[in-house]
């Protein structure tokens, strides 16, 4: 398999960060690139060189509809932690893949996933959904990534970083944890749908690294040019606010991977695979001070919002 040779693709959750990052990178890569979508097209997030199909994961007929065609696929599924909900996008997938005569299916599983079973909701059905492609017979790459750098450059962590040089996050100060931004996802994804004899593989992906806490603020300090200072937020004061964007039940599941790491069960969950992943896919995952000095920080910070607003009489 190469590189080389156009692919057509169905990539399911491009609307969403993850899976966006990764049609982004196939689209720009000269690949044909086509999701499923079941919001309006005013409504839908750019996308240049990606063909949309309207519908649902829960519709199998519009599944049919988004691989009829299509050669490759790479699967991020939604926020959804119903397990029967889960089975059900799985099984779509996995049949409309298996009749289109997919060649590679490369799913992204959103998360780390204990050896052993637990009763967390996120872990739990990401092995369902992984079982259920497994069992389809579609030849299989599984990424099990860590943690997103992406969700620090966000309106919650960006001011106080910026302003205060805090870092708070639902982690334990002493995890090790191997960072990874979306755009090194993007590469993995990539890499697993290109390269050759990674059928049945699972890799733990993950960024250069593991960082603890106090690690990832001193990588962030370079970055940023500042002192920066790691402060471990209570998970469920993280899965409150989250609970006010994305809905408590959606919330409740992000949140329940962080309560499993403040449980101290598998302190190393989220570790750094000691570059398996990376040399096998052929990777090198970016710094995260380097990551950091390229985000424009300087739009997260209150004096610049102060400084460009209007004045009043």
């Amino acid at each position: 398999m190469s590189d080389h040779i156009p692919m057509r693709v169905a990539v399911v959750g491009a609307t969403g960060f993850q899976g966006g990052a990764a049609a982004r990178l196939l689209a720009d890569r000269g690949h044909q690139v086509r999701t499923l979508s079941r919001r309006p097209e005013a409504d839908r997030p750019p996308l240049p060189g990606v063909a949309f199909v309207a519908g649902e994961l829960g519709d199998p007929a519009a599944v049919r509809r988004l691989f009829e065609g299509v050669t490759h696929a790479a699967v991020v599924l939604p926020l959804e932690y119903d397990p029967e909900r889960v089975r059900r996008y799985a099984r779509n997938i996995a049949e409309a893949a298996k009749d289109a005569g997919v060649l590679r299916l490369v799913y992204n599983a959103n998360t780390r996933i204990p050896q052993l079973r637990t009763d967390v909701a996120a872990f739990e059905t990401r092995r369902l959904a992984e079982e259920v492609f497994r069992a389809s017979g579609v030849p299989l790459v599984v990424l099990r990534p860590p943690v997103y750098l992406d969700n620090l450059f966000s309106p919650w962590n960006g001011p106080a970083l910026v302003d205060e040089g805090v870092l708070a996050y639902p982690l334990p100060a002493d995890t090790p944890t191997a960072w990874i931004s979306h755009r090194d996802l993007a590469g993995a994804v990539y890499a697993a749908l290109t390269r050759d004899g990674l059928e049945g593989r699972t890799f733990d992906i993950g960024g250069a690294g593991s960082l603890t806490g106090p690690e990832l603020a001193e990588a962030f300090g370079r970055g940023l040019g500042r002192t920066v200072r790691y402060l471990p937020l209570d998970p469920q004061v993280f899965e409150r606010g989250l609970a006010e964007l994305i809905g408590p039940d959606a919330a409740a599941g992000v949140a329940g991977i962080y309560h499993y790491m403040a449980s101290g069960a598998d302190p190393r969950l989220m570790a750094a695979d000691d570059g398996v992943a990376a040399r096998v896919l052929g990777l090198s995952p970016t710094p995260t001070e380097e990551w950091v000095s390229r985000r424009p920080w300087q739009i997260w910070s209150r004096d610049s919002e102060e400084r460009g607003a209007p004045s009043q009489g």
